[in-house]
C-alpha cells in the first residue's frame, strides 16, 4: 500500500505483516461457533494449533483452523469421539489416507449402536413387564424401612444395566 508521508511528501510503502490476515481466538470462535474454551481445550489435545503465538499471548489462526474446526464438528455430529478424531488427524498428518480408518471406525460405531438397540429393546420389555405387574399392586403406605417396594423388590440380575 502506498501513502504519501505528510512530512516528506514522498510515497511510503507500508509493509503488511503476514499475521495481520490471521484471526485471534475470539474471532475464530465467532466464525466457527465454537467456544474459546473449547478451542483452547482442542489445543491441549493437539487437535488444533495456532499458526502464531504473539509475545502478548494472543493466538492467531489461519483459514486451515476454520476448516479443521468444521471437520471436528462434522465428525462429532457423526458421534466420533475426540480420541477418534485425533486418530484420523494423526494419520492425515503422517500423509496416509484417512478414509479407510474412518470407515472402520464407522463400522464399529454401527455395531455398537446395534448392540445398544438390542439392549434397549430387552430393557423396554423388562420395564413393560414390571409396569404390567405393578398395575394390580396396591400403593405403599409410608414406612420407615421402605422407600418404594416396587423398586426395592426388582430382581436387578434380570435387567440389562448397560445401555
Amino acid at each position: 500500500m502506498l501513502v504519501k508521508s505528510l512530512l516528506l511528501c514522498q510515497p511510503v510503502t507500508l509493509i503488511k505483516q503476514p499475521w495481520q490476515n490471521l484471526l485471534k481466538i475470539g474471532e475464530l470462535a465467532e466464525q466457527t461457533h465454537v467456544a474459546v474454551a473449547t478451542i483452547r481445550y482442542y489445543e491441549t489435545l493437539g487437535l488444533l494449533e495456532p499458526v502464531k503465538k504473539a509475545d502478548n499471548g494472543y493466538r492467531y489462526y489461519d483459514e486451515k483452523a476454520i476448516k479443521r474446526l468444521r471437520f471436528i464438528k462434522q465428525a462429532q455430529a457423526l458421534r466420533f469421539s475426540l480420541a477418534e478424531i485425533q486418530q484420523v488427524l494423526n494419520i492425515r498428518h503422517q500423509g496416509q489416507p484417512t478414509c479407510p480408518l474412518v470407515k472402520d471406525l464407522l463400522d464399529r460405531k454401527i455395531a455398537e449402536l446395534e448392540q445398544s438397540i438390542q439392549q434397549a429393546i430387552l430393557l423396554k420389555a423388562e420395564l413393560e413387564t414390571y409396569r404390567k405387574s405393578w398395575l394390580t399392586r396396591p400403593l405403599d403406605h409410608l414406612s420407615e424401612d421402605k422407600i418404594c417396594s416396587l423398586i426395592e423388590e426388582v430382581d436387578f440380575a434380570s435387567i440389562p444395566l448397560k445401555i
